[in-house]
């Protein structure tokens, strides 16, 4: 028995030892690759592209009314706004209004000189966030003034909050809306809206705003990139009639198969963590971590939003939902490459379902198959925003807690699938 028992040991250790082996020579396959080469060096400048526009997408207008963009704009921004810091309360509210007030008018504000103008602006940073809200609190549903803030009074400002939900009532029940969405909808748009917890805390945020904004971006660069990289793991030996021996091998039809899955997984979870945490790290470090904990309503583009989540929570959705985006989309395009004895359209597939969403955007009836097509997990931070509702019985749902469950599902199943198409391949 003792000896039986080592046998067995050392058969397990050689076994391990040996899928290693195989997974290390599918990744040096897939780097060693000379296109695949190029395609790595281009998403790192992908990367140095994508960051650089983060940052600059900070600016700050100086007392000379001379725009800075970058580290230098987040920071003169971060003092500005720790004036304001704090929760947004009646009085608070009521006091942005009256140094609105006082700077609407001063002599730049009322002068024809566009750099006087600018001037004017830059006293109004610290609370420009503030100010865009009320606009948005007195302002119809659908519809944004500038200049509303302006002409609000200290009486009407302490309505703020409850502005917020009746503006959502009356579009709700609209015409253009009242047959859109049925009772319990309705009924779930509102609680979420009350549910929201005020007054609402704010301060800087500027750096998570710039790194949502262009999350979606990096993160469907990632993909298209890495589906160069992934396409060929399950067509390579049939492309290089070297199928007949692959498959004759004693493990061909078992771990070796098994190894180009594991391999496909590390290339994919290696990629994206790698990119998104250096994104991430550069665009952070260099704008600020200020306002994790604030929520994604101080936003201007997340006002309207039913998702009660702060800028962390955001993130880590966003993070979260674009690796499981990456696994599915990536995986999907090596099971059509195990399929289809191709590279070239299994190449397609990530192209197809990020770009072909966008075109048939515009058809109002197809919303709510699009709100759960697996491009929405790779911009949750955008997908957060919009009014997609799924109704089962009584119980309504957003589309993104949807999306992040059943791509999990369809993931694991996509695995044992992929697994036995190419084990069933014939040879040629």
């Amino acid at each position: 028995m003792p000896a039986l028992r080592l046998k067995m040991y050392f058969y397990t250790i050689s076994g391990k030892r040996l899928v290693m082996i195989m997974i290390r020579f599918e990744l040096k396959k897939i780097f060693s690759n000379p296109v695949n080469k190029i395609v790595s060096v281009i998403l790192g400048v992908v990367l140095c592209v994508v960051s650089y526009l983060a940052i600059t997408d900070v600016d700050y207008v100086d007392e000379n009314g001379d725009k800075i963009t970058g580290a230098a704009a987040a920071q003169a921004l971060r003092e500005e706004k720790k004036q304001w810091a704090g929760y947004l309360t009646e009085d608070v509210l009521v006091r942005v209004l009256e140094e609105n007030s006082l700077i609407n008018n001063s002599d730049e504000y009322l002068s024809d000189d566009v750099r006087e103008n600018e001037k004017a602006y830059s006293k109004k940073q610290g609370f420009y966030d503030i100010r865009a809200m009320i606009n948005r609190a007195f302002c119809d549903f659908q519809e944004y003034d500038y200049y509303r803030a302006d002409s609000i009074t200290k009486e009407e400002v302490r309505s703020f909050y409850d502005r917020r939900t009746a503006n959502l009532i009356e579009w709700l029940n609209s015409d253009d809306q009242k047959n859109h969405y049925s009772e319990q909808e309705k009924q779930f748009l509102i609680t979420q809206y009350e549910e929201l917890e005020t007054p609402y805390y704010y301060e800087y945020a500027d750096g998570w705003e710039a790194l949502l904004k262009y999350m979606p971006s990096i993160v469907m660069l990632v993909v298209l990139i890495t589906g160069f990289l992934v396409s060929g793991i399950f067509s390579d030996e049939i492309q290089l009639k070297a199928d007949s021996i692959f498959f004759s091998a004693k493990l061909g039809r078992n771990k070796a198969i098994a190894a180009k899955i594991k391999a496909g997984f590390i290339v994919v979870t290696s990629i994206y963590w790698i990119t998104v945490l250096l994104f991430s790290g550069i665009v952070l470090a260099i704008l600020g971590v200020d306002g994790a904990g604030c929520a994604i309503q101080n936003g201007f583009a997340n006002w309207k939003s039913f998702y009660n989540l702060t800028y962390s929570q955001d993130y880590l959705l966003s993070i979260g939902g674009g690796y499981l985006g990456s696994l599915f989309i990536l995986f999907l395009s090596m099971f059509v490459s195990a399929k289809t004895w191709t590279k070239a359209f299994a190449v397609t597939i990530p192209f197809i379902l990020l770009f072909i969403p966008s075109f048939l955007s515009g058809i109002s009836v197809l919303s709510d198959v699009l709100g759960l097509l697996p491009d929405q997990l790779l911009q949750i931070s955008a997908a957060i925003r919009t009014f997609n509702l799924y109704q089962i019985g009584e119980k309504v749902i957003g589309a993104v807690p949807i999306i992040l469950t059943m791509y999990s599902i369809l993931f694991f199943v996509l695995l044992p699938v992929l697994y036995q198409v190419y084990r069933k391949t014939e040879i040629k």
